[in-house]
């Protein structure tokens, strides 16, 4: 089975609509504001749509996240089953302080193709190379750029590792250091970080630490469509995770998962810029209209590109 085509550009629209909603409270320090905005956005184009789609990686629990939680039913219910994650507004700090790289981000897959992901940490990894044994979540860090560098035939001080900055990673920093390998630091935004894997021009080589979990699935959307490598093993802190995890059918709290295990089938990934970043350009005004950037991937049809809109100020 494959998703229609003609979801593209609608899911395009939806994301494109949520950026335009959150990116008028760019720089206004209302990170919940800026988040409500692209959320409600987000739900209101959703539902329009003649789909009959469930909500796996959204907000948060029904009883923290009253709309796009985890579980609600989405669409006109008049069309195909979909399984939705989304995240309206990644790297809410961004847009609050006018940083770069504020997205709005939404994957779609075929119904129960998409790894229902609790709201909890995962450490994963992500590259260019498929091939097994290269890059694994269970080997050393100095495992894989040694062996990373060698698949690459390039030089440990010749690779990129792009991390999230948290004290957390001290450890991983201070390997890579050791090693000489350069290091691209980001402060939010798990998402994009993952996904400079995926081109040359980002000149990143490999993306490592621990994030958020259903960052990881909406990561692991976008780099099955561009044939990458990715593994995430999540990080069950609490009994409450731990339970939610076994209610939402994960027996195998220490598993690690391969990308084939987090989308199966045919999939549309959407990223539209809110500020500018690595990925896509921001939301700009030009006299009466909104220009927006979507990057946009549809497994099925091997589409890969960045999708620019011209909307009509409201």
């Amino acid at each position: 089975m494959t998703i229609d085509k003609k979801f593209i550009d609608q899911f395009v629209n939806v994301a494109s609509k949520a950026a335009i909603a959150s990116s008028y409270f760019v720089g206004k320090k209302d990170k919940m504001a800026a988040d409500k905005a692209a959320v409600d956005s987000m739900r209101r184009e959703l539902n329009k749509m003649d789909i009959n789609a469930e909500v796996v990686i959204g907000e948060g629990e029904l009883d923290e996240a009253p709309m796009l939680h985890i579980g609600e039913k989405i669409g006109t219910k008049n069309g195909p089953e979909f399984d939705i994650a989304v995240d309206p507004l990644e790297g809410t700090n961004f847009a609050a302080n006018n940083l770069p790289g504020a997205l709005s981000v939404i994957a779609i897959a075929e119904k129960d193709n998409l790894f229902k992901a609790p709201e909890t940490y995962m450490e994963k990894i992500s590259t260019k190379v498929k091939e097994k044994n290269v890059i694994d979540l269970d080997y050393s860090v100095k495992k894989n750029i040694f062996n990373l560098s060698e698949y690459l035939n390039k030089k440990p001080e010749n690779l990129t590792a792009c991390i999230l900055e948290r004290p957390r990673h001290n450890k991983i920093i201070n390997e890579l250091k050791d090693l000489n390998v350069k290091i691209k630091f980001i402060s939010d935004g798990d998402v994009s970080g993952a996904l400079l894997v995926t081109d040359e021009k980002y000149s990143v080589d490999i993306f490592l630490g621990t994030g958020g979990g259903p960052e990881g699935v909406l990561s692991a959307a976008a780099l099955d469509a561009f044939d990458c490598g990715f593994q995430g093993r999540f990080l069950f802190q609490t009994d409450k995770d731990k339970q939610r995890a076994k209610e939402m059918g994960i027996d195998d709290l220490t598993k690690k998962y391969d990308l084939n295990e987090i989308i199966k089938g045919d999939s549309i990934f959407c990223a539209t810029g809110i500020t500018t970043g690595d990925l896509v350009s921001g939301i700009k005004i030009d006299k009466d209209k909104f220009i927006s950037e979507t990057l946009v991937t549809h497994k099925h049809s091997n589409l890969k590109k960045v999708v620019k809109l011209n909307q009509k100020l409201i």
